[in-house]
């Protein structure tokens, strides 16, 4: 098995505590070398000072390539593509473009005044303003806001028509979601990358809620094999192999990227990785 290329995601943080945290976990997953990292916005864009702080800090501190996240929520477009600018001026040349989930209390998304109304708009702006790399997301389990995976399809294909680059894939727990949704987008005629996501699952309580609150789906079988881990105390071996299990028959299936969903915790992707054969570099983050 030829080991797969990976990225990885981290959050920004809200303290002092998370900030240490973060780093912990940049330099643990450094020598990993991944093709990039990424840095999330929080729900309707509540996090937008603090994922361009941890942006700017991870591209100059450690020499990984970093890809900032921007949504279309709570700004106007010229303050997003003010955002955008100061990413490219200071050597940030990745975006991982986003619609945004609403703000907290709002059920669906509004676009706000002078901002732009969807991710292809946004898409767009930012290929015309830099020769920025794009990123967008795609869904194997159906987007809440889409009533079926033909229409997701579809308005993937739009934003690879707006300029994208390569999706990055919610995360799932079914190797078959992938493939189907992959089959559906080359019958489509999409021929760019579609990089699975991969959530190694920490706390399964939380990943529950996580999966509930995004739309993905949980099969009966993988939420009993997960519960009985838990109740026998082997949550952390089995969480670990399933995911190593997952990855494999995506790397089998063909995918030679994958994208870890790491919630700024090293351990399990580190574990993971190892599995799949990913070399560890001696690369030091100062």
């Amino acid at each position: 098995m030829t080991p797969p290329d990976i990225s990885l995601e981290f959050f920004p943080p809200k303290s002092l505590e998370a900030s240490f945290r973060l780093w912990d976990t940049v330099q643990k997953l450094a020598p990993l070398e991944p093709r990039f990292v990424s840095v999330t916005y929080g729900a309707g864009g509540t996090t937008r000072e603090l994922t361009r702080d941890a942006v700017k800090t991870i591209h100059r501190h450690s020499g990984l390539r970093t890809a900032a996240h921007l949504t279309c929520v709570n700004a106007t477009r010229e303050e997003t593509l003010d955002i955008a600018r100061g990413f490219w001026d200071v050597g940030v040349h990745d975006i991982v473009a986003l619609r945004g989930d609403p703000p907290k209390g709002e059920d669906r998304f509004t676009p706000t005044d002078g901002g732009f109304a969807n991710s292809c708009e946004l898409i767009e702006a930012l290929k015309a303003e830099r020769d920025f790399t794009v990123r967008v997301g795609a869904y194997p389990d159906i987007h809440p806001d889409a009533g079926s995976m033909d229409a997701d399809v579809t308005y993937l294909k739009r934003k690879f028509d707006a300029g994208a680059d390569e999706a990055l894939t919610q995360f799932f727990f079914d190797a078959d979601a992938f493939f189907r949704f992959r089959d559906a987008c080359v019958a489509a005629g999409i021929d760019k990358p579609i990089v699975p996501g991969i959530f190694p699952v920490e706390n399964w309580k939380g990943a529950r809620r996580f999966a509930e609150g995004c739309g993905t789906r949980i099969p009966d079988d993988v939420a009993a094999r997960f519960d009985a881990a838990e109740a026998d105390g082997s949550s952390e071996a089995f969480a670990r192999d399933f995911c190593i299990d997952l990855c494999e028959r995506l790397i089998a299936g063909g995918a030679d990227k994958l994208h870890f969903y790491t919630l700024n915790k090293p351990e399990l992707t580190q574990d993971v990785c190892k599995a799949l054969g990913v070399t560890r570099s001696d690369r030091l983050v100062a």
